[in-house]
């Protein structure tokens, strides 16, 4: 990992339902307060960017002095947007596609209800193990 990155997945009516991190460097207490302000200041350009395009990966839809921001919208517009500080397009394209396999997932099993928070262990440890693959 060279670099320190953020994913979120937020649903419809802007509500986040996923929140993990991967940071290489030590943390600040202010950072995880800065880097959600950062990545939902960018929703509008996420959806201003989703009536421009038909693909799903958006890649780079904002920046923020030395922060990138990417994202990727499925089918049922849930937001999947990643902060980042390098620039790494294959690895992120790879952990939006996986990531987007296990929602797929979590979204096929009956108990869980659209548009509410991921609260499954299981997924957490499969998103964190795919943003050491990647990142």
């Amino acid at each position: 990992m060279s670099g320190n990155y953020m994913f979120v997945m937020v649903a419809q009516g802007d509500t986040p339902i996923y929140e993990a991190e991967f940071l290489n460097t030590q943390r600040r207490e202010d950072t995880s307060h800065l880097n959600q302000f950062i990545i939902h200041a960018a929703l509008d350009m996420v959806d201003e960017c989703v009536w421009g395009t038909q693909n799903m990966h958006l890649k780079g839809v904002d920046k923020f002095n030395d922060y990138f921001i990417s994202a990727f919208v499925t089918a049922g517009h849930i937001r999947c947007m990643l902060l980042h500080d390098v620039r790494n397009e294959d690895g992120i394209r790879n952990f939006f596609h996986d990531v987007h396999e296990l929602y797929v997932k979590v979204l096929m099993n009956p108990f869980h209800e659209f548009n509410t928070p991921i609260a499954s262990p299981l997924f957490d440890a499969r998103v964190k193990v795919l943003g050491r693959k990647y990142f």
